[in-house]
């Protein structure tokens, strides 16, 4: 079953937190070094190496983080229980079910693959084998988008913009499986619905890839959004909107600083209500009460 967005996926039994995870990380680029940092703080997890196209870059991030440089997937054999694969897409579907076959547990950095056949294939693979295969939808994780996620109730039209400066990185694929892909992720988790109908537009600008696009998705519940998505903006913006008969839930980070959640009224006077730092704001207006 498809995880709901605003689940954390953490282990919840006693059991779970007896043995920890040894983990390793398979490109560590700008995020897969994010990935590894993260994987080496976790009390459940054990990070026990990197693996790296650059060797060089692969030795100083095990030097940083304290762990062993492996030359090829074939060292993570025996000694890996799950791997995080953080290279460019071109490169999914080989490192990913090189891993499974040897029985390690994968989180793929999206997209999955570069193709839906490769997709299908890899997810196939896991579950032959019995492992987890996840891809790496970072937004379900999100507290906001959590918080936001408890206040939807028949959405009827959702927006989402996610538009960011140009930057030299993920520019092996389109901005549609670069950035897009997180709101494409999400308003299918909120609409509750199979899409029923799409359109869409794009154009590149600085690579050979689309960097700006605009989708128009239709659903069976009648739920329509409008997705924007460019890496050739002047500024970065990460807006998701939802209109529905009892509320307007927003997510946005108004600024850079600590971000809150709210619960705005225009009769009914509730108070707001914070959310940790680092969280989007969230506004939901409610009609008075009648």
């Amino acid at each position: 079953m498809e995880p709901e967005p605003w689940d954390t996926g953490r282990p919840r039994s006693a059991d779970s937190q007896m043995r920890r995870i040894r983990t390793a990380v398979i490109g560590v680029g700008r995020q897969g070094r994010r990935h590894g940092e993260k994987l080496a703080g976790l009390s459940e997890a054990r990070l026990v190496a990197v693996l790296d196209a650059d060797r060089g870059r692969a030795d100083t991030v095990a030097a940083e983080l304290g762990v062993d440089a492996a030359a090829d997937l074939a060292d993570l054999a025996g000694g890996t229980d799950a791997a995080v694969v953080a290279t460019p897409t071109p490169t999914h579907f080989e490192i990913a079910a090189a891993l499974l076959e040897r029985g390690i547990h994968v989180l793929l950095e999206k997209p999955l693959a570069q193709t839906l056949e490769q997709a299908a294939a890899l997810v196939e693979l896991a579950e032959a084998r019995g492992l987890v295969l996840q891809v790496g939808h970072l937004e379900r994780f999100n507290p906001a988008v959590i918080a936001l996620a408890a206040r939807i109730d028949n959405p009827r039209f959702i927006e989402a913009h996610r538009i960011a400066p140009f930057r030299e990185r993920g520019l092996d694929v389109s901005v549609v499986l670069d950035l897009m892909i997180h709101d494409i992720d999400l308003i299918h988790a909120f609409a509750g619905a199979p899409v029923t109908h799409a359109e869409a537009s794009g154009g590149r600008v600085f690579s050979d890839q689309v960097d700006v696009a605009n989708a128009r998705v239709r659903f069976a519940n009648g739920c329509v959004a409008n997705l924007t998505a460019s890496r050739v903006s002047l500024k970065t913006e990460r807006t998701l909107r939802i209109f529905q008969d009892r509320g307007y839930p927003v997510g946005r980070p108004p600024s850079q600083a600590a971000h809150q959640l709210h619960r705005q009224a225009t009769g009914g006077g509730e108070e707001p209500r914070r959310c940790p730092r680092r969280t989007k704001a969230l506004h939901r207006r409610r009609r008075p009460a009648r």
